[in-house]
């Protein structure tokens, strides 16, 4: 008899172990309410730290009232009943880690839509451009501008930043198209400091919703010397 109950009290041991290392590490998790908090500036952080709070104390429950909840009961189902529970909470685990890793995969999918390629298809029509005036010529005239403007916009970029994606100037302009301050051509990519596509593609934008057209952009900064 006594082996017997020798070989289920360690069963029931390791199983109640498993239990409650599981909570615990699911309470380790949100142990941090300052962190969680500013990572999530809502209440989530609050509500998964009284889930964990939650978990522990029932983990907490079953061990300390173990023998008073299941006095005279088999010591199968004793052992039974806490396997369970700790699958469960194994279960719950992995359905979390889950969560975060579908999360993760949402988060880098957002970040490259939110980035443009770095060259484009150059039609015959742009053979006299090369480099980022080629691409620009590629891009003003898949917008709709014929040969015309395309020229408009050469001679604007050329006073603007002589086409150099990396040109600054000392009140914080930036960029091919000199957006002022540059990171409003964050809202064209998230690679808009390096990529001459994200920013012809902001500053083509910029000047069709601001003068209609780069010639009449380009007729402005004559005027006045900025456009």
């Amino acid at each position: 008899m006594i082996p017997l109950l020798t070989r289920y009290g360690a069963k029931l041991a390791a199983v109640l172990v498993l239990a409650l290392g599981a909570v615990i590490v699911v309470n380790a998790v949100t142990d941090d309410p300052a962190e969680l908090d500013a990572q999530h500036p809502s209440n989530l952080a609050a509500e998964k730290q009284a889930e964990a709070e939650e978990a522990y104390e029932e983990v907490r429950y079953l061990h300390v009232n173990y023998i008073e909840e299941t006095a005279g009961a088999d010591v199968d189902v004793k052992a039974e009943a806490v396997a369970d529970f700790a699958i469960d909470r194994a279960a719950n685990l992995d359905k979390a880690q889950e969560d975060a890793d579908k999360a993760a995969e949402e988060a880098a999918a957002a970040a490259a839509a939110n980035t443009n390629p770095t060259s484009v298809e150059i039609p015959g029509s742009c053979s006299e451009y090369s480099g980022n005036k080629a691409t620009g010529c590629a891009m003003a005239t898949e917008r709709g501008h014929d040969m015309e403007q395309v020229g408009c916009l050469v001679a604007l970029w050329n006073r603007e930043s002589g086409w150099n994606e990396k040109a600054a100037n000392g009140i914080g302009a930036y960029g091919i198209p000199q957006a002022l301050p540059g990171s409003k051509m964050e809202s064209a990519g998230s690679d808009w400091e390096t990529n001459p596509v994200t920013q012809i593609k902001w500053g083509l934008g910029y000047i069709e919703g601001r003068y209609g057209t780069p010639c009449s952009a380009w007729a402005h900064s004559e005027e006045v010397g900025w456009y």
